[in-house]
């Protein structure tokens, strides 16, 4: 690593300081060289002069140096925010345990909070709502249900559902088509599809009844396609016709320059901590980068770095939902289900005014 990589580094780290922006806590301590302390960015205490800052990355290395915590911002104690991302991470697996979905009032006084507050903060950390949450993990329950039960009917029970009426009332919203359907293989769902060509390469886009369910990126468009019939094996594949062209145009549209906003309707399918990550991924904004760490901190699940990634790289829907903003730790571009040379030049450009 460059000096000058270091500097800059350095002075978006001195930024966050000035700032006391306590989304950078944990992240990195900065030492104070006059007063032998060591604080977090978001410390209330009055900033050193920059001449006398230095940054560690770990507590260990201020400590190492010979610096105390401050007794301010106790910078060895966990964080507020850190608190707040283990509490929702605990109010997770406890919908995750629950045989029913637990109320808004009970998830809250389990946490000793106000419902409204205890909403507000399941939201900002986890990215989805407590139903929200609670509904898709009951949907992959389902899902896995369906395929493994003898019936439709033990299946919906063994998901949660008090009655098979309440389900069915839901299914279409919930699987995206009927239940027999769904444990079948969807063999009677259509999705439309239709590839392009962007500056960097092949782009697929594909939709069902509910929105767009792929956007892949690669060099052979014959190999997309095989892709997308890996993904969905049963369902009935159909070329797209003109009114399909606004589809495949916001998709190039994003792919060069993909600070646009993408507001086509898009079918995401995938487990809850997977609609977690994905949600905390398009809360990125562009011409900014989060390290997995970070993502998984923000959505309450602080040691899931490996399973945040891995559900980077099974996000559908590439530039849709911008798992290219998130890097490794040291800020390095690891992998990228569509090509680390795409990660970067998708970067690049939304650097660019």
């Amino acid at each position: 690593m460059t000096q000058a990589h270091l500097t800059d580094r350095d002075e978006t780290r001195w930024a966050a300081v000035v700032a006391r922006d306590a989304r950078r806590d944990g992240d990195f301590f900065y030492c104070v060289e006059t007063t032998g302390v060591y604080c977090r960015p978001s410390c209330p205490s009055r900033p050193a002069k920059r001449a006398n800052v230095r940054f560690c990355v770990t507590i260990g290395e201020a400590e190492a140096l010979g610096f105390r915590p401050c007794r301010r911002c106790r910078p060895d104690a966990p964080s507020q925010q850190e608190r707040d991302a283990e509490r929702i991470a605990r109010a997770c697996r406890m919908i995750e345990a629950a045989e029913a979905a637990p109320t808004l009032a009970q998830l809250a006084h389990a946490f000793e909070l106000s419902p409204h507050h205890f909403h507000r903060l399941f939201s900002r950390i986890a990215g989805v709502t407590p139903k929200t949450y609670a509904l898709a993990h009951r949907r992959a329950r389902l899902g896995g249900a369906l395929k493994e039960s003898g019936t439709v009917t033990e299946a919906i029970y063994g998901s949660g559902y008090n009655s098979s009426a309440r389900f069915y009332a839901t299914a279409k919203e919930t699987l995206g088509m009927t239940a027999s359907a769904y444990r079948a293989g969807a063999p009677s769902e259509t999705i439309r599809f239709a590839i392009g060509q962007s500056s960097l390469g092949a782009v697929l886009v594909a939709a069902s009844a509910k929105g767009v369910c792929a956007i892949s990126l690669g060099d052979d468009p014959e190999e997309l396609l095989r892709d997308l019939q890996d993904r969905f094996p049963q369902a009935t594949l159909i070329g797209a016709d003109e009114s399909f062209e606004r589809y495949i145009a916001a998709a190039v549209g994003m792919v060069e320059r993909p600070q646009t906003r993408f507001d086509l309707p898009l079918d995401m399918r995938g487990t809850a901590f997977q609609q977690r990550v994905w949600a905390a991924l398009r809360a990125i904004p562009a011409g900014k980068t989060a390290s997995y760490a970070e993502i998984a901190k923000r959505i309450g699940a602080p040691k899931a770095t490996r399973a945040v990634a891995q559900a980077c790289a099974a996000n559908p829907v590439s530039v849709a939902v911008p798992c290219h903003r998130v890097v490794r730790s040291d800020g390095a571009l690891s992998g990228y289900y569509w090509g680390v040379a795409r990660k970067r030049a998708l970067l690049e450009r939304e650097r660019k005014p």
